[in-house]
C-alpha cells in the first residue's frame, strides 16, 4: 500500500506541474505544442537522471525511484496528449508540422534520456 501511495503522490505532483507548463507554453506557436514538448523532453531527462543514479549505486532507494520515476515522471509526461496533438495536426492537413513535431519529439527525447544517464555518471 505504501508503494501505491508514493506513486500516487509523485504522479499528482507531476500532473499538476505538467498542467501548469502546458497551459503556459502551448499558446506560443500555432502548430507546435511547446508545453507538451517541454514536459515530455524534461521527463525524458529526469527519468534518465533518476534511473542513471539508481544504476550508478545506492543513491536512490526503491521508494525514491517509485515516487520520482514511476510517479512524478509518469504523471509529468503525457503520451496521450502527444498522440492527440499529432492527430489534430494530421486532420488539419499540417503534414510538415506533424512530421517536424513527431521527429523532433522522438529524437530530442531519446537524446535527453541519454544526457540524463550521462549526467548521472559524472555526478
Amino acid at each position: 500500500m505504501k508503494q501505491w501511495l508514493l506513486v500516487f503522490i509523485g504522479g499528482g505532483i507531476g500532473s499538476v506541474l505538467r498542467y501548469l507548463i502546458s497551459k503556459s507554453f502551448n499558446t506560443y506557436f500555432a502548430y507546435f505544442y511547446l508545453g507538451t514538448f517541454l514536459v515530455n523532453i524534461l521527463g525524458c531527462l529526469f527519468i534518465g537522471l533518476i534511473l542513471g543514479l539508481s544504476f550508478k549505486g545506492n543513491y536512490l532507494s526503491e521508494n525514491q525511484i517509485l515516487i520520482l520515476a514511476t510517479g512524478f515522471c509518469g504523471g509529468f509526461t503525457t503520451f496521450s496528449t502527444f498522440a492527440f496533438e499529432k492527430h489534430a495536426l494530421l486532420t488539419a492537413g499540417e503534414l510538415f508540422h506533424f512530421s517536424f513535431y513527431l521527429i523532433s519529439s522522438i529524437v530530442v527525447g531519446i537524446a535527453a534520456v541519454a544526457f540524463g544517464l550521462w549526467l548521472a555518471k559524472v555526478l
